[in-house]
């Protein structure tokens, strides 16, 4: 398992390019989630990831309850279930990067084990990319080029796949 590399507030700012009270105060309107190390605050890559998609407006962010079926995990969010690779267990958030999820007219062999048909209710231009809205009984954003809406011929009401790694599944507490 890979450890998720830990910043101090002040390396947050910096980043950022805030003040280190700006980041405190950020921690305690539950904007940016930190925990304590001791007596120290730390905000991990992943919570750190999670803001930056949160400020952004790309949120895949859900609550979520996880659970094991023979060797697997899921995280059941609404009426969908997703694969996931965590030692967490009960509630949890997840979130899955946008830019992560690829868009298909149809399923094809993968290592992807996320697979699931639904329907496009947005299309949004942002910069030079596109953020494609599927509902697959959550709404799920993709961020895909514009030669790729093109080519896929998609518009609101297409039905499309939506396929993204377990391992693109954040869970955090």
């Amino acid at each position: 398992m890979q450890e998720d590399v830990l910043f101090t507030p002040e390396e947050i700012a910096q980043k950022l390019k805030i003040t280190k009270g700006t980041v405190y105060e950020m921690i305690k309107r539950g904007n940016l989630e930190a925990h304590r190390v001791g007596r120290h605050i730390r905000i991990s890559q992943t919570q750190y990831d999670v803001y930056l998609l949160k400020a952004k407006g790309y949120d895949n962010i859900f609550e979520a309850t996880l659970y094991r079926e023979e060797d697997e995990t899921y995280a059941t969010v609404g009426p969908v279930n997703l694969y996931v690779e965590t030692h967490h267990q009960g509630q949890v958030n997840v979130s899955i990067r946008p830019e992560h999820v690829i868009l298909s007219r149809g399923t094809f062999v993968s290592s992807a084990r996320n697979m699931h048909k639904g329907i496009v209710t947005d299309i949004e231009n942002v910069d030079t990319r596109v953020l494609v809205t599927v509902d697959i009984g959550i709404p799920i954003n993709a961020l895909i080029t514009r030669k790729s809406l093109v080519k896929l011929h998609i518009d609101k009401d297409v039905e499309l796949y939506v396929i993204f790694k377990t391992m693109s599944v954040m869970v955090y507490k």
